[in-house]
């Protein structure tokens, strides 16, 4: 059984230490008090000061030096530099990569293959037993042991589930405004489809997910690319410029944690763009799949939480989170929710029974909050040990994000490098990468790739990124 008072303490103190740290009060070599004189200090009992010091260890920030203590490893001040700020072509344009993603993911099916290239969860992580249990009581409990047709909309119990979680961003919802899908993209598309027709043009960040250009193509629409930092997401006075530019009818947004830059919108900054949309009519749909992957405090907000006239339709899923092969997502459309309706029935009728109802059971019952609060800090200590890595092993001309959530790292090479080119190098090494050119429809990007640290840390996941960095320098990086 878990304390979770003390869990609560070692992190609270494992907190205080990361900030002088990060302030570079503590500096690289500095020696840190013995777990005693921590434990004295800061009236703790020792099992609590070791705990405090052991996750600073496995962040990467601190080391145990034998018979000598604790010193700081990690500073700040060893990070690369941030990637530019995106710099698309000025206009609305068909979508063309399909082929580039198709080779690239044809490519990753290898069992032998070192994949950074998957935006998932490590297995390890997630709560598979519980699942497990949640399935089986399901199968028992339920009527035909969900063989049957679920609603069209969804499970109820699963959309009463998804109210409560709806708290947590600031979700003013009950369960009739919720959709159940299969997965985030299914949702993704449903909603593009019922706000726009063949032929419009749909705003879009740059660089983003290279499932939203299938998504776009596949409803023929023309996508308007828009510039986004690597901290902070799209240049709002940019979109404004470019809605009555190029008659922009939609858009579609990754406003917490974007796949594959990882910015993180402010909250300041998504009520002026669910405003500046609300004012001329143009529906928004958000893609909130990694909200609840934050590395803070607290959640970040959503746009849906600032909207006022249903105009934003939120999109998610449990495939970041949860369970990737469930494949259940869902949509919150806001004004559009009959037409959703109808587009589903129309599509895919109902999703999977059995694995709502499994969902819903383990929502119930699974601690939920519990599991989300212990994998956002693996996530976190991954994230810095696959970033020093980086910083470690390519050349110092690398610029490398800073992500406060997800699972994503997109790095920046010098333009003597090509994304695909060095991903086909990869291969030969039995490392998957997603290069920069598949998330973007102009093909931009050529000199960048994205890397998931999904996994928990290991030697082999060091020597991949060790491998990674020596081909970089093969290219001539400096």
């Amino acid at each position: 059984m878990i304390d979770l008072k003390t869990d609560h303490k070692y992190s609270e103190v494992a907190d205080r230490i990361q900030s002088l740290i990060d302030k570079r009060i503590l500096k690289v070599g500095d020696k840190l008090l013995s777990v005693r004189a921590l434990s004295k200090e800061q009236g703790i009992s020792l099992s609590t000061a070791f705990q405090a010091y052991y996750y600073l260890e496995s962040k990467g920030l601190i080391e145990a030096r034998p018979q000598s203590g604790y010193y700081v490893k990690y500073s700040p001040e060893h990070v690369l530099d941030l990637p530019r700020v995106s710099d698309p072509i000025d206009d609305a344009l068909p979508v063309g990569v399909d082929d580039m993603i198709n080779s690239v993911y044809l490519d990753l099916r290898s069992e032998k293959l070192l994949n950074f290239s998957m935006a998932a969860p490590s297995f390890s992580l997630l709560p598979i037993a519980k699942l497990n249990k949640a399935v089986m009581h399901t199968l028992r409990e339920t009527d035909a042991s969900c063989t049957n047709y679920e609603h069209v909309q969804g499970s109820l119990p699963l959309r009463k589930q998804i109210v409560r979680q709806a708290f947590n961003w600031g979700g003013r919802i009950n369960e009739d405004d919720v959709i159940i899908t299969a997965g985030c993209v299914e949702a993704l598309s449903l909603c593009i489809k019922a706000i726009t027709k063949p032929g419009d043009a749909v705003a879009i960040e740059s660089p983003t997910y290279f499932a939203i250009f299938q998504v776009m193509e596949s409803h023929g629409l023309k996508v308007v690319e828009i510039p986004s930092d690597p901290q902070t997401g799209i240049d709002l006075d940019y979109l404004e410029q470019a809605i009555p530019r190029f008659d922009i009818k939609a858009c579609l947004f990754v406003p917490n944690f974007n796949n594959p830059l990882g910015s993180c919108m402010p909250d300041e900054n998504k009520k002026r763009l669910v405003d500046m949309l609300a004012k001329k009519e143009i529906p928004l749909v958000e893609d909130d799949i990694y909200g609840e992957l934050y590395f803070g405090k607290t959640r970040p907000k959503t746009c849906k939480s600032f909207d006022k006239k249903g105009l934003v339709l939120h999109c998610s899923s449990f495939s970041k989170s949860l369970a990737p092969g469930y494949r259940i997502g869902w949509t919150i459309p806001g004004r559009f929710k009959e037409k959703v309706i109808r587009l589903k029935r129309m599509h895919t009728v109902s999703t999977n029974t059995l694995a709502q109802s499994a969902i819903a059971n383990f929502l119930e019952n699974g601690r939920y909050e519990l599991h989300l609060r212990h994998l956002r800090k693996a996530l976190h200590t991954q994230a810095l040990r696959y970033m020093q890595a980086v910083c470690k092993y390519f050349p110092e001309d690398t610029r490398v994000t800073r992500p406060t959530g997800g699972f994503i790292l997109w790095i920046e090479m010098n333009e003597k490098v090509n994304g695909f080119k060095l991903h086909k190098k990869a291969l030969k090494h039995n490392i998957g990468i997603a290069p920069g050119q598949i998330f973007s429809a102009q093909g931009q990007f050529e000199n960048c790739f994205r890397i998931s640290y999904g996994d928990p840390w290991s030697e082999k996941i060091e020597e991949g990124i060790k491998t990674l960095g020596k081909l970089v320098r093969d290219f001539g990086g400096r």
